[in-house]
Formats: C-alpha cells, sequence, structure tokens
C-alpha cells in the first residue's frame, strides 16, 4: 500500500494541484491537521473544499490553527478520524487533532490530556494482550507529536511534543504514527516497532511516502517512508 503523508497545509491552495499529481499514485492520504492559515481560521474551509478533491480516501485531523468545532467540517466530508475509528485495507486508523498549549495565539490548543483522550476509543478497543504485543494495523494521526522524538525539536533544540501521545505509542505500539505542527522537525523516527514521521509543511511543498506491506493474514510493516518536495 501506498500511503501519501502531509500536514500543515495553511490555506496554501496553490500546492494541492501539484499534490494532486502525486496523490494519483497513491492509495491513501493521511493529513496531520491545520487547514487553515494561521491567525485566520476562516481560510480552512475553502481550503478543506479543495484538499478533499485530491483523492477519495483521506484520513485528516485538524490542527491548532484550525477552530475546534472545525472536526465537523471534516465530517461532512468523510474524512475525519479523530476520536473515532475507521478502516480500510485491513488498516485501523484514528487520531488526535489540535496542539498543546503553548502560545495562546492559536484556536485549538488543547491540555496533554485532551490530546490524549482523542484516543480513548482506541485504548478502549485494543485487542487483548496489545500492550505487550503492540497492534500491529494501527495508523495514528496525531497532528501534536508525541514527545522526545526527531518530530517535535523546535528551532532552539527543545523537545515541545506530547508525553502522554509518547506514552500511548509507548503502551499500544501502533504500526504508524502521523504528526506535523512542528514544520522545522520533518523527520522519519520510530519508537520500538512503531515508525513516526512528520512530513514538514505542505504550505512549504513539503510531503512524505511511505509504503506499507501486509494484509490478508500477514503481518503488516511499514517498508520505508521518504520525505519528499513538490
Amino acid at each position: 500500500m501506498k500511503v501519501l503523508i502531509v500536514s500543515d497545509g495553511h490555506a496554501a491552495v496553490e500546492r494541492l494541484e501539484p499534490l494532486k499529481e502525486v496523490a494519483v499514485d497513491c492509495d491513501i492520504v493521511l493529513f496531520g491537521g491545520d487547514f487553515a492559515k494561521f491567525g485566520n481560521p476562516e481560510t480552512g474551509r475553502p481550503y478543506l473544499e479543495r484538499f478533499a478533491k485530491i483523492h477519495d480516501r483521506i484520513f485528516a485531523v485538524i490542527g491548532n490553527c484550525d477552530e475546534p468545532d472545525f472536526v465537523d467540517a471534516l465530517d461532512e466530508y468523510d474524512i475525519g478520524i479523530e476520536g473515532s475509528l475507521s478502516y480500510f485495507g485491513g488498516l485501523v486508523f484514528s487520531g488526535s487533532g489540535g496542539g498543546s498549549k503553548f502560545t495562546g495565539t492559536t484556536p485549538n490548543e488543547r491540555t496533554d490530556e485532551e490530546l490524549a483522550d482523542a484516543l480513548r476509543l482506541v485504548a478502549e478497543s485494543a485487542p487483548e494482550g496489545t500492550g505487550e504485543a503492540g497492534w500491529n494495523n494501527l495508523v495514528i494521526v496525531a497532528h501534536n507529536p508525541p514527545a522526545e522524538t526527531k518530530l517535535d525539536v523546535v528551532s532552539n533544540g527543545a523537545h515541545v511534543g506530547s508525553p502522554l501521545i509518547r506514552a500511548f505509542v509507548d503502551r499500544y505500539k501502533p504500526l504508524l504514527v502521523v504528526s506535523g505542527h512542528i514544520h522545522e522537525s520533518a523527520a522519519v523516527d520510530r519508537i520500538g516497532p512503531t515508525a513516526l514521521v512528520n512530513p514538514g509543511a505542505l504550505a512549504e511543498g513539503k510531503y512524505a511516502i511511505a509504503e506499507i506491506s501486509g494484509g490478508n493474514g500477514a503481518p503488516f510493516a511499514v517498508e520505508s517512508i521518504e520525505l519528499k518536495k513538490l
């Protein structure tokens, strides 16, 4: 399965036409949040309207620059996965939108408990023994990256990711975690068996491509993740 991974579109609609050309060769698209431009949450919906046309199978969360109720707009287009479970190709998708409380200047800053609570349904649905063996077909899209990884480092070198999302990954060991939010931390990393990626900001032309093998009785595996630019 070929997966297009993007985040932080920030209303840069000029990036969507070239992205659509990339999406044609992919089976699914994962979007890590921030449809709206910083300081202009009203730009989120027109961007969403364009973005939703790039592929038939999109799984997305909102970001800290999007209004909290923008999750309803994602549901209108049947692409939202925050606080829920979605399925495709034997994989299970769920997500957590928004960012950690930090500057107070964006509309969807949340406590760490709120960020992790969006994954509560995943925890409640975890197969028996998941905490030890891992949930091999689970894909998490969390705008705020897990703490203490290559994905959450700001320009001064500080790690600003979510400790509770990190704890979730440590415990449930999903197949793949996609994040965004920290533009300067486009990176690929691992936590144990879990592959992690922050593709960087799509507004800057950045994206990633992942290849996932398995299904039909075979265990899933993330074979590769490549950071790319339009």
